[in-house]
């Protein structure tokens, strides 16, 4: 762990008083996936813990507190998503490989983290600016690339000058943040996971590039 961590009366956190905030965030965390959110109570963390309600209060205000303490760790291991795009080419078999690795990166990222995700798309559909805020830190990892993406494709005369760069990029995010939140859902509708993919990559390399992607 680097930094200092404090306890909501501003101490600095020992290194046991460390590994049990960590751990109390770890039994969130857990039992998020299995549990709606509004049903996970403070004795319900501190239990799985091992430890007590007024342990939990020393490191969180309440359980939300805790929540967007996770939400905001996420954001920041969002950041390495940019590399999916930053710098990569758009161009033939590699422009393939390029949305590929984007679509692959990101669904993977949503299904790894999809339980605290749940929990900042609800809260920032709900208005709540603090979610809201660290939803669009995550989209933006990807989003900004993006829109560099197409800038440049568009400077070198490969993308149309009618194409908003910032819109169709955003476009590509939000549709890619739909879609990896409802993975499961397509189950009903025949469609397997595998089937999910080659979609969005043709669909996103069409939006950035204005062309099918290579075969």
């Amino acid at each position: 762990m680097t930094g200092q961590v404090r306890t909501v009366d501003g101490r600095v956190a020992g290194r046991r008083g460390q590994e049990t905030r960590q751990k109390l965030l770890d039994c969130l965390r857990e039992m998020l996936g299995s549990s709606p959110y509004r049903d996970v109570k403070v004795i319900d963390v501190a239990r799985k813990a091992g430890t007590s309600p007024a342990t939990f209060y020393q490191y969180f205000p309440d359980v939300e507190g805790a929540v967007l303490e996770i939400a905001d760790s996420l954001a920041k291991e969002s950041g390495s998503l940019k590399e999916l795009v930053q710098g990569k080419s758009w161009a033939g078999k590699a422009g393939r490989a390029t949305a590929e690795g984007l679509v692959d990166g990101f669904l993977t990222f949503w299904r790894r983290n999809e339980a605290i995700l749940r929990v900042v798309d609800l809260g920032a559909a709900e208005g709540d600016k603090r979610f809201y805020r660290i939803r669009m830190r995550i989209l933006n990892s990807v989003n900004n690339s993006l829109t560099e993406s197409i800038k440049e494709l568009q400077s070198k005369g490969r993308v149309g000058k009618e194409v908003n760069p910032a819109a169709m990029a955003g476009a590509l995010v939000v549709m890619l943040a739909g879609v990896a939140g409802h993975q499961k859902g397509f189950q009903p509708w025949g469609v397997k996971q595998a089937q999910l993919k080659p979609t969005l990559t043709q669909l996103v390399h069409l939006g950035v590039t204005g062309r099918k992607p290579a075969a």
